[in-house]
């Protein structure tokens, strides 16, 4: 194994938590460093520091796996991800689906795994756990038995590691959909093409905080996907459901998944762009008591903010502009780069835009399958905010 010293200031970050070594941070490597290969990193007199892998080519060129002098093999990721298991079954014992291995948060850098009933997706986002597929696979089979593990390895960062971008079944035989149970809802989901792995997990307890606001009252879910916020409208007694979204798969299995919880009467998906949407509607003078925005990113990375931030506030100052006097906004935002103040300032900038005065009821983050490591805030991504409008 190739030892790599560090200076001072890496060192004393490493040894209070952070979980990353940068390529600028490094000492020379070969020119044919294997991406992936295991490195013990030390300080600048050689002593242990800790284990990772190391990739020269990535701008985060080394992720720690351990603090320990230990064997990273089979029984190293059987022990850590029954580690992880074991913590969301405190939280989720009657549930069948929910992240099990969060990445950096389970000190399990560039992991995914994520339970959705017989099914398990997993996401391997790094050379250095790629090279470990064979052992994550047979701990998953050997904690939960799964009928099919699919590798959802279809996101682009994956080329910046040199890795393929692609999806497959590794492991037993998967029909084109599945159906879950989330929140004493049923829902189909595709996890071979669908968004993230299938469902957004990590708004599955902000769904919940839609009780309260929308009994009796027409709603408007906008960027719905395949229905997780207009179910929990539906049935937390909301009149009327409109659910827009760019992608017709999505929509048809969100009309399904209507059908299945019984709301057909009371849900309708259309396919729209969501910008022109609420441009016209206002035009047409249409108004509601509560509208759901929960858009994808809009920033990727750190100098995209600026733009994000105008796509932002039109989305917000469009849907305000369509609310009742009283009624009820929930707004998200799923990008690190978006602080949570600048998330606050442009809903303070609409809403001053459009002479509305905004009460925040609450503002959340992601569910608890989803844990933020306090060493690393990039863990931190998700804004969900809950919003009045008063007369």
């Amino acid at each position: 194994m190739e030892s790599l010293r560090l200076n001072k200031t890496v060192v004393t970050r490493i040894v209070q938590g952070h979980p990353w070594v940068y390529r600028n941070e490094l000492p020379a490597l070969p020119a044919d460093f294997p991406a992936g290969e295991l490195v013990e990193l030390t300080d600048s007199k050689g002593r242990f520091v800790a284990i990772g892998y190391c990739n020269p080519k990535s701008v985060i060129s080394v992720r720690i796996l351990s603090r320990e002098r230990e064997k990273i093999d089979g029984d190293f990721f059987l022990r850590k991800i029954k580690e992880a298991l074991s913590f969301r079954e405190r939280f989720y014992a009657e549930e069948e689906s929910y992240r099990v291995v969060y990445s950096e948060a389970d000190l399990l850098p560039g992991l995914i795994v994520d339970r959705y009933g017989a099914s398990v997706v997993i996401q391997i986002l790094t050379a250095g756990m790629e090279r470990h597929t064979q052992s994550i696979v047979a701990a998953i089979d050997s904690l939960l038995s799964p009928r099919a593990i699919v590798a959802r390895n279809d996101i682009p960062s994956r080329a910046l590691e040199g890795l393929a971008v692609e999806t497959k079944v590794l492991y037993g035989a998967l029909e084109p959909t599945a159906v879950i149970s989330k929140n004493g809802l049923s829902f189909e989901i595709d996890l071979l093409e669908g968004q993230k792995t299938g469902f957004f997990l990590d708004q599955s307890e902000n769904y919940l905080s839609l009780k309260g606001l929308v009994e009796g009252g027409e709603v408007l879910d906008t960027f719905c996907y395949t229905g997780g916020w207009s179910m929990h409208a539906a049935k937390f007694g909301a009149k009327s459901v409109v659910g827009i979204d760019a992608s017709e798969g999505a929509v048809a299995l969100a009309r399904r998944n209507a059908a299945r919880n019984g709301f057909e009467s009371r849900c309708r998906f259309e396919v729209g762009n969501v910008f022109d949407l609420l441009k016209a509607q206002e035009g047409e003078g249409k108004q509601y008591d509560c509208i759901i925005l929960d858009p994808p990113s809009f920033v990727k990375r750190r100098k995209e903010v600026e733009n994000a931030v105008r796509g932002y506030k039109e989305i917000n100052l469009r849907a305000m502009k369509l609310l009742r006097p009283g009624g009820f906004l929930v707004t998200c935002s799923c990008s690190y780069h978006l602080s949570e103040g600048r998330f606050r300032e442009i809903l303070l900038d609409a809403s001053r835009d459009v002479r509305r005065t905004l009460r925040l009821i609450s503002l959340r983050s992601q569910a608890k399958d989803h844990p933020v490591l306090l060493s690393l805030p990039e863990t931190e991504y998700l804004k969900c905010a809950f919003l009045q409008v008063l007369p």
